[in-house]
């Protein structure tokens, strides 16, 4: 596929295709005759990875670090867990102090529930 097709399946822009590509977190993207990229159904798997790994907040240059990692194959498999282990720890206590906020929240929710009186 194309980067206009890959960018509307993977939900990224295709400047933002273009800029991972140029960073490395994008690596080994197929070229037709005309020089333009051809992506695969790896590339997707790829790429919704790393939205995932930015959604829950992993800097860009962790992401890098992993993908640079994983471009130079099983032999790094014990530090991109690691890599994975610590964000996830980190995704943790993020989650913690959300559900914490979300039930202060919810205490002055009911706190403005029981001063409303009849209309």
């Amino acid at each position: 596929m194309n980067i206009s097709e890959f960018a509307s399946r993977s939900g990224v822009s295709a400047d933002t295709l273009r800029y991972y590509e140029k960073i490395g977190v994008l690596r080994r993207i197929a070229r037709n005759a005309s020089g333009h990229r051809v992506f695969d159904t790896r590339d997707l798997d790829w790429i919704a990875f790393v939205t995932r790994l930015k959604d829950t907040g992993m800097p860009l240059a962790q992401i890098r670090e992993y993908a640079q990692l994983r471009h130079q194959g099983a032999a790094t498999a014990a530090r991109r867990r690691a890599l994975l282990e610590d964000h996830a720890a980190a995704l943790e206590q993020r989650l913690a102090r959300a559900q914490d906020s979300l039930s202060l929240i919810r205490t002055k929710i009911a706190w403005y529930q029981g001063q409303e009186g009849p209309l």
